[in-house]
């Protein structure tokens, strides 16, 4: 059995697009929020129960979010109707394991649309600027020390959880190849 351990992120870095280095956000990003992973329920009450129940039906929507301190022209003009095509967002973290001091890579892959841009109030003599939310998102990756933990892809319908494939009896049934 492996011995406990606690990981604490360190440094983090987000790329707006490709890995051109000016998608780089490495000096202008000050916060960087993976999405909330949450079941949806619904609410069950059989005839002649005594006791409501709730069944599991789906996951919610993905919305990762992220705060960049200065104003990003570039970036901002992947907001929108007028941007037809979905942005890949990678993010980059450095994990130290606390207990053996090694550094562990973290990546998360996600594609979607700059669905909101929300800017500070400018105060003199403060940095100010935007924070971002990822909507529509349609894939997702999340890898731990090259370790996959989540892949997920809409157009394919696949949902991979610690590399078993939670759709692959579904898939099968209805004849879907992804």
């Amino acid at each position: 059995m492996a011995a406990s351990t606690f990981y604490l992120m360190e440094a983090v870095n987000l790329f707006a697009g490709d890995h051109d280095p000016s998608n780089s956000k490495h000096l202008t990003l000050e916060e960087f929020k993976l999405p909330d992973l949450q079941e949806m329920y619904q609410e069950h009450m059989a005839g002649g129960a005594a006791v409501q129940v709730e069944f599991a039906v789906g996951i919610q929507k993905l919305e990762p979010t992220f705060k960049l301190k200065g104003f990003d022209p570039e970036l901002l003009t992947q907001f929108g109707l007028g941007a037809k095509r979905l942005t890949r967002f990678t993010g980059y973290g450095v994990m130290r394991d606390q207990r053996t001091g090694q550094a562990i890579q973290s990546i998360a892959s996600i594609e979607g649309r700059l669905g909101k841009v929300a800017p500070d109030a400018y105060k003199r003599g403060e940095l100010n600027g935007d924070e971002y939310s990822i909507s529509q998102v349609m894939h997702y990756e999340l890898s731990f020390g090259g370790r996959e933990l989540i892949y997920w892809d809409f157009f394919t319908n696949t949902l991979r959880m610690n590399g078993v494939d939670q759709q692959a009896e579904t898939n099968r049934m209805l004849g879907i190849q992804g």
